[in-house]
């Protein structure tokens, strides 16, 4: 089976991104074909400082080979070294509908909340279609949030085939019910844009701040409390065992969690998580030739099998002749 997802270098990779995406995108490595790209054309709609987009490019590729990423199983490359991407972009923006664009909420959402309204941002679902059938994925893991793009991958993949013949292999969601949305600090989605994240590789001071500042009631220690209404405790419930867990939760229900102490303990559990990858990560940032040769690499992979795609995708809407 073909997986495929990306990510963006738009900012420090949070525990959301982990668990969202980036664990199961690696625990796909050993059994399926697996297609992993950091989405760099898309993070134009937002970044609009070229030194930051670069080196969030390269640090992102860092992330994922310090979190368990192996190349040499997949296939790990940057969104716009394979150009053909935009070309499938246009083809498929002559047959998406704007009734079916306008209806994406993602648009309204980012707008909302303070990004500069750009006809990249409308059509970003457009562009995220021709990531993902452009290498005829079969599968796409995504947060709740970005169901709604893949199900536009969907119907354009559908309307190509019904138009144009069989072309494009029409993808399937993947959603973790239990992953499917991180609470950020303040019991939001954990988003970048909402400035809520727990980053995987934020250590010391810094770290212990952040922890420090997730949102919870003014509920005594001593007194129940509701876990599911509880930010804190779905965090914890992402770092702890299930052994830990059920003692937390009668902590909640029957009194005596303490926020503080709970708090310290995750801070424990973050650094016992990634404190090996942190270390891994400087590492490769410290060579960025070397991260450099292994994208390209990737991208000569993916450009392959792109450029078949593309071609089938030219001939039957005639611009072969």
């Amino acid at each position: 089976m073909k997986i495929l997802s990306g990510i963006q270098p738009s900012g420090q990779l949070h525990i959301g991104n982990y668990f969202g995406m980036m664990q199961t995108m690696i625990a796909h490595m050993e059994s399926d074909d697996l297609y992993v790209f950091i989405v760099d054309l898309h993070a134009l709609t937002s970044v609009r400082d070229p030194a930051r987009l670069a080196t969030g490019t390269l640090e992102a590729a860092a992330d994922f080979l310090a979190l368990g990423l192996d190349p040499d199983k997949c296939t790990f490359w940057v969104q716009s070294d394979v150009p053909e991407v935009c070309e499938l972009t246009w083809v498929l923006s002559t047959l998406a509908p704007m009734g079916l664009i306008e209806r994406c909420h993602s648009y309204k959402d980012k707008v909302a909340k303070g990004i500069v309204p750009s006809h990249g941002l409308f059509s970003y679902p457009v562009l995220m279609a021709a990531d993902i059938l452009l290498y005829q994925a079969d599968q796409v893991p995504v947060g709740k949030d970005q169901k709604q793009h893949l199900e536009v991958a969907r119907d354009l993949a559908i309307k190509f085939n019904n138009q144009y013949g069989d072309t494009f292999v029409v993808p399937e969601p993947s959603i973790s019910e239990t992953m499917a949305i991180v609470p950020g600090l303040d019991g939001q989605k954990m988003s970048k844009s909402y400035g809520n994240t727990i980053p995987i590789f934020m250590e010391g001071k810094e770290l212990k701040k952040r922890v420090m500042a997730i949102e919870t009631d003014a509920t005594p220690v001593d007194e129940p409390k509701d876990p599911e209404k509880c930010n804190l405790y779905k965090i914890m419930q992402l770092f702890a065992s299930p052994a830990r867990m059920q003692e937390i939760h009668g902590l909640y229900v029957n009194g005596g969690a303490a926020y503080g102490y709970l708090k310290l303990e995750l801070l424990d559990l973050l650094n016992d998580k990634f404190g090996q990858a942190r270390e891994k990560k400087q590492q490769y940032l410290s060579d960025p030739a070397m991260l450099r040769e292994i994208l390209a690499k990737g991208a000569e992979k993916a450009r392959a099998k792109a450029v078949v795609t593309l071609d089938l995708v030219r001939s039957r809407v005639g611009l072969k002749y």
